[in-house]
């Protein structure tokens, strides 16, 4: 296919875009910065810009088969809470219009993992989450991502042949920042704001591509994070401490995650590959004794 990514200059864009080359796809990035010659400089709160580059780029493309939506200002507290809503309501709503008017029905883009309750300072109503209850945000950039979704199942409801599939991504590490993570244990507090939860970017990147191959006319969404915790602490242990009174439903498993991804799995065919606890076991092989 020929793929719009927008945001592909991002921490999880970059290996979005390279993936999707690697399988075959011709990939067009959309964003505000990267490198002259691998993206085309759009402005995604401006709707004339984003239908024009959507519907062609002179020297880039033609027109496009599908779309991935990934350029958002990224995290709360990064700017101020009217700016975060205005760009990032914006940005979808204009991707999602120019999409629909422009007739092309395959949409994957990044919804959040916040929309489940993020800080968790209210306790989340069972442990494993998973995409069943209703969502719980608790700031302003979770509720952007709240009304996306609203705003996607509506769309579909007008265009029954309409494809969008919100990905719920958990907080996006590449290898290099794994070398924190063994400093996670000492604090069960410190990462409980999303149960401990962390996603490859590599594997952020294979459920996009099975959500683009696989998703069916519609509005699904999917919780997409590591097969692990961030944590070699068990998760019987780090529930009793922080959340106590919180019901369990299902299996904790060891250090399995508490993000439920067995929709994903089941659903998409998703399965996580990476985990931070194979790059702590190359680097202690790597130690030689003296």
């Amino acid at each position: 296919m020929r793929i719009i990514v927008t945001g592909g200059s991002g921490k999880l864009g970059r290996t979005v875009v390279r993936t999707l080359r690697e399988e075959g796809h011709e990939v067009v990035n959309l964003d505000l910065r990267g490198e002259p010659s691998a993206f085309t400089r759009v402005d995604l709160t401006d709707y004339g810009q984003v239908i024009d580059a959507i519907a062609g780029v002179d020297d880039r493309h033609s027109g496009v088969d599908a779309i991935v939506h990934l350029a958002a200002i990224p995290a709360p507290g990064l700017v101020n809470d009217v700016a975060t809503f205005h760009n990032n309501i914006t940005s979808t709503f204009n991707v999602f219009q120019a999409a629909r008017r422009l007739g092309i029905t395959r949409i994957v883009y990044a919804s959040s993992e916040t929309v489940l309750g993020l800080p968790f300072d209210v306790p989340p109503p069972y442990i494993p989450v998973d995409e069943e209850y209703a969502a719980r945000p608790e700031s302003t950039y979770s509720l952007v991502k709240h009304l996306e979704e609203q705003l996607a199942i509506e769309l579909v409801r007008w265009h029954p042949d309409l494809s969008i599939t919100a990905l719920r991504f958990s907080n996006v590490m590449e290898p290099a920042d794994y070398a924190a993570f063994p400093s996670f244990d000492a604090d069960a507090g410190l990462r409980k704001w999303n149960l401990w939860g962390y996603l490859d970017a590599r594997d952020g990147a294979q459920a996009v591509s099975r959500a683009l191959a696989g998703a069916g006319p519609g509005f699904e969404r999917f919780i997409i994070a590591a097969a692990d915790t961030v944590m070699t602490r068990p998760n019987a242990e780090l529930v009793a401490e922080v959340f106590p009174g919180a019901p369990i439903h299902g299996e904790l498993g060891v250090n399995d995650t508490l993000l439920s991804i067995e929709k994903a799995r089941r659903l998409l065919g998703y399965e996580p590959q990476h985990s931070w606890r194979d790059g702590a076991a190359d680097a202690a092989a790597s130690v030689q004794p003296e």
